[in-house]
């Protein structure tokens, strides 16, 4: 039995998964990618190849005694894929960047690809004509496809804006001038995984796209253009660009930027990059930089300094260990980077908080993520290098993907004039601002500790920890818990580590005292603050994040 089906009833969903299931299938044979030897390119050297599902470029093409026949040494993007380094039985055909990066294999198995508008026809022209007018099995009963052409309308080449050909095996832009008049309206293009081997054939695609805003390169390897301003339409518009993977050194990258005059937004991860030049006339108008899992020698990043609009910047997964901005005093601002505001150094080698005194010389910084660096890992608690973070930067408003509210900031940059006050005094400084004078060695540690001082005034003697070393019985609190609200219940002693959640100090509370199923209020009192009750209000915060110390009442009350 077949049924007939309304497109306007599904509102396009069934030819969304219809078309995603056909491009799965095999394109018939007229318009797969030539692979016998008899149709080798000329110019085969340099060019890509497609071999069971992995990518590479051809170094080699000839005989490789004492085997017949002709055979294609290819240098993979994928190392793992090969077995030497373009040698065989003492003699050197090709060189790999790796020493097991190549191998030989023979011209029939290798696709050279297809060209931009085959990849389009396979990609979307043939999936709408295989499913309209067919019937499709759905679950147990045939369905007639009914009514779908004014969806795919939509789904007609000319009309496309975003054009997605990820591992299509594109290599060249085919007939001159047949891209504009195909898909003249894209906005953004995704060629990642494909096989294009320079920009000028890079170029030629997208100098018929004149309104491309975003292009993704990504896991490509490209040739630097012998004239990158030979094409200045190829990307005119173009604000987005990703070149993730592409094996990129920087002086090859600022080769290109002549052709990206306004480019916002450079994806240059995990690349060949190591020393950072500086962007003479290139590049003024980025405010995104990704950097991150590239190799980068210490202090490269200095170079980029200068750039005028920059606000985003991942040095992540760089071996990023050191930094100093030498332009600017402690507790000075440095003219570097003037308009950064977020900024991700995640898995690093920071290890000294020297480096996180720097960040505060950065004027527009409100945005840092740091997780899994050496530094954070020193500290006794998580709790602990987070309250640290936000004290020694002072205009921080997200850390670690956290927002930092003012009550979090307060109490860190309270904690820490305690934290370190003893070191204050003992290098000079005094409650008295006459006589207040810290050595510059203290200045340079702490460039934020006399700024703060200034806001909460100093911390009195009762109050300034003695920094110990970590032990359990160093951190644990003797803490009393009172009912105020029932009066005949005893109050409760328990000693707690200072880095015990409050959620799980609540999960205690109702064992201990055999609260019945309901909401608790925490609040606290502390002898130094009489008359005053602060509200524990955060149930995934320390108590320590709370200031409480040993001999504190907290109070219990509950809904």
């Amino acid at each position: 039995m077949t049924a007939s089906i309304s497109a306007s009833y599904y509102n396009g969903r069934i030819i969304s998964n219809v078309i995603d299931t056909v491009s799965t299938m095999r394109v018939p044979d007229q318009t797969q990618p030539t692979t016998m030897h008899e149709c080798l390119p000329s110019d085969a050297v340099g060019k890509r190849v497609a071999c069971d599902g992995e990518r590479g470029t051809v170094r080699f093409v000839g005989t490789v005694p004492p085997t017949a026949g002709l055979w294609l040494g290819v240098e993979w993007d994928n190392p793992d894929r090969g077995k030497h380094d373009g040698s065989h039985e003492g003699v050197h055909y090709f060189t790999c960047r790796h020493p097991k990066g190549g191998s030989f294999v023979r011209p029939k198995k290798a696709s050279f690809g297809v060209d931009y508008l085959t990849a389009i026809r396979r990609r979307y022209e043939m999936e709408v004509q295989q499913v309209l007018g067919e019937e499709i099995q759905i679950s147990t009963r045939t369905v007639e496809m009914v009514g779908f052409e004014a969806i795919t309308e939509k789904q007609k080449v000319e009309n496309l804006t975003d054009v997605a050909l990820r591992l299509c095996e594109v290599s060249s832009p085919g007939p001159p001038n047949e891209i504009r008049n195909t898909t003249p309206h894209v906005l953004m293009l995704d060629l990642c995984g494909n096989l294009l081997c320079c920009w000028d054939d890079v170029m030629a695609v997208t100098e018929q796209m004149e309104e491309l805003k975003e292009l993704q390169l990504s896991h490509n390897r490209l040739r630097v253009p012998s004239n990158p301003t030979v094409r200045p339409r190829a990307f005119s518009c173009l604000r987005v660009l990703s070149l993730t993977n592409c094996a990129l050194t920087w002086p090859q990258l600022l080769e290109c930027a002549p052709m990206w005059p306004l480019l916002e937004e450079l994806y240059a991860s995990e690349n060949d990059i190591t020393e950072l030049q500086k962007p003479n006339d290139v590049l003024q108008s980025l405010t995104v930089l990704d950097l991150s899992t590239n190799p980068l020698v210490d202090g490269a990043v200095l170079s980029i300094g200068e750039l005028p609009r920059l606000e985003n910047l991942n040095m992540s997964k760089t071996g990023l260990s050191t930094l100093r901005f030498d332009d600017a005093m402690p507790g000075c601002k440095t003219a570097m980077f003037p308009a950064l505001k977020s900024l991700a150094v995640n898995s690093n080698n920071i290890s000294e908080w020297s480096v996180i005194n720097e960040l505060e010389k950065l004027q527009s910084l409100v945005r840092l993520s740091c997780r899994q660096n050496p530094l954070l890992s020193q500290e006794r608690n998580p709790g602990t290098a987070m309250q640290l973070l936000i004290a020694r930067v002072g205009r921080l408003e997200a850390l670690n993907r956290w927002t930092v509210l003012p009550e979090d900031r307060r109490g860190a940059e309270l904690d820490y004039c305690k934290m370190f006050g003893l070191e204050w005094l003992a290098s000079g400084g005094h409650r008295d601002p006459q006589q207040n004078r810290p050595s510059a060695e203290f200045t340079t540690q702490h460039p934020r500790y006399q700024s703060l001082i200034q806001k909460y005034g100093a911390p009195e003697d009762s109050e300034l920890k003695k920094q110990e070393p970590f032990a359990l019985k160093n951190q644990l609190l003797s803490i009393t818990f009172v009912c105020p609200d029932e009066t005949d219940r005893k109050s409760v002693v328990k000693k707690l580590p200072d880095s015990m959640i409050v959620q799980k100090v609540k999960g205690l509370l109702y064992r201990l005292l055999k609260i019945p199923g309901a909401e608790l209020k925490l609040s606290y009192t502390s002898s130094k603050m009489e008359g005053k009750e602060i509200e524990i209000d955060n149930d995934l915060k320390p108590l320590q994040f709370y200031s409480i110390e040993d001999g504190d009442k907290v109070l219990v009350r509950w809904l």
